[in-house]
């Protein structure tokens, strides 16, 4: 019998000419890739990372190599973690074994699963010694605070530590620490408003104050704790009202749990380069945000913030008067108006706008570069089942191709989900990477995508 198998790159380039093209693999890449291809080599883990995004509901690919890749200097092979036809998918999640649980994690829809097992074994930790745990941490800063001598500020880090009502109490920060302007309490077990309240307030130098995910945001409003802290500038990650330069210089890295800094005179504004204010709820700018106070400032991000008591025009003012200011992160349409292109005609200096240049941004005349519309991200409900949840979330991330041959085109196409590192490729409009399909055919069938 005839042996057709692909045995050299000379074999692999004619057989593969017309798909390398519609790939669009440049040709210096060509023996690179078959090399990949005939010995299996998918060495993409070892140049690439996976990292949560979404508050875990996505993925993304992000470089981990310490060595920068070149434009057009390699290419990597992604595997298919699932092919099927639509007809059997349902089947193939609740009877192959482990494909449910892979596939659920790829796609970050057994979020609900994993949280149960990690408070399982955070369970565990507190019924190992959660109390010594907080009172090391409390006596660790008491020391560096003692230490550094009695006016020095204060930060407590005593997040997710199972603190309830009286161990909160028991703690008596305010004695302990006179100076204390930040207390992250973050995913603790308290509960009561009045017993809470009364023991924070007794803080009253504090800056910023971190309840997130505790019961007692159930019962208590923020006007209850902002009355009882008349300094505080930051409340569960957002601005107060009385945000000024500490909320800045916060922001800006500048101020700490290394550096707390108590007085205002110690906080520089003009050092700051970068100041990241995404999501922080200001309806208003803190007056101290001023060119003359952020005179080195040249990155800025103001996404996710409602800006409702500023108009644009107040807005896009303050900002020209930022003359170091060249990259702006902004929600557009947003405050600053619905384009992008009259933004950058009133503040010159800016050369990067949301990640995009500004001469592309012209040249193209894209008037919207990014939307405020959130990313779709699945939804599913505790009662369904992981295999479900999958049939739900799939369509982000399926492709799909169809088999053919001299004679017969076959009308039922083929799905498919890449594995862990090609499905967390995300879109960009200024990408650097270009994910293709392409038909291996050593033996006449499907092997592999590439990207490059």
């Amino acid at each position: 019998p005839c042996d057709d198998r692909i045995r050299t790159f000379e074999d692999f380039a004619r057989v593969h000419q017309f798909l390398l093209i519609a790939a669009g693999v440049p040709p210096s890449l060509h023996r690179r890739l078959y090399r990949k291809l005939a010995d299996e080599v998918f060495d993409g883990g070892e140049r690439f990372s996976v990292e949560p995004c979404e508050e875990g509901r996505q993925r993304r690919l992000v470089l981990a190599s310490d060595t920068a890749l070149r434009g057009e200097s390699d290419v990597f092979l992604v595997d298919h973690a699932w092919s099927f036809r639509l007809s059997d998918a349902l089947k193939q999640l609740r009877e192959v074994p482990g494909l449910a649980e892979r596939m659920a994690a790829l796609m970050c829809v057994d979020l609900d699963r994993r949280t149960e097992v990690e408070e399982s074994d955070e369970q565990g930790s507190e019924n190992g010694g959660g109390l010594e745990h907080v009172l090391q941490v409390v006596e660790k800063e008491r020391i560096r605070v003692q230490e550094s001598g009695s006016d020095v500020a204060a930060w407590l880090e005593l997040e997710e530590l199972g603190i309830d009502d009286d161990m909160l109490v028991a703690l008596d920060l305010s004695a302990n620490f006179p100076n204390l302007v930040a207390l992250n309490l973050w995913g603790n077990k308290l509960q009561d408003p009045e017993k809470v309240m009364r023991e924070i307030g007794k803080c009253g130098r504090l800056k910023a104050l971190w309840l997130n995910e505790n019961p007692i945001l159930n019962q208590c409003t923020e006007k209850d704790v902002l009355d009882g802290l008349p300094e505080l500038e930051i409340y569960n990650s957002h601005f107060t009202r009385k945000a000024r330069e500490w909320a800045l210089g916060f922001c800006g890295d500048m101020v700490g749990a290394e550096n707390p800094c108590l007085s205002v005179g110690n906080i520089s504004l003009d050092n700051i380069v970068t100041l990241d204010l995404s999501d922080r709820c200001i309806h208003k700018l803190p007056e101290v945000f001023s060119p003359s106070k952020l005179s080195s400032l040249s990155k800025l991000n103001i996404r996710g913030n409602p800006l409702d008591e500023m108009s644009g025009d107040d807005l896009l003012k303050l900002f020209s008067g930022l003359t170091q200011l060249e990259e702006l992160e902004a929600d557009i349409p947003g405050p600053l108006g619905d384009s992008a292109i009259s933004i950058l005609e009133s503040l010159p200096s800016i050369n990067l706008l949301n990640g995009v240049n500004a001469s592309t941004i012209v040249e193209n005349a894209k008037h919207v570069v990014d939307s405020a519309l959130k990313p779709r991200i699945p939804e599913w409900s505790p009662e369904e089942s992981l295999a479900e949840r999958v049939i739900g979330a799939m369509w982000l991330y399926l492709m799909t191709y169809r088999l053919a041959d001299e004679e017969k085109f076959d009308e039922t196409p083929i799905w498919y989900v890449m594995d862990e590192l090609g499905s967390a490729m995300r879109h960009s409009d200024d990408a650097n990477f270009r994910i293709s399909p392409f038909l291996f055919m050593p033996e006449g069938k499907l092997a592999s995508a590439i990207r490059y």
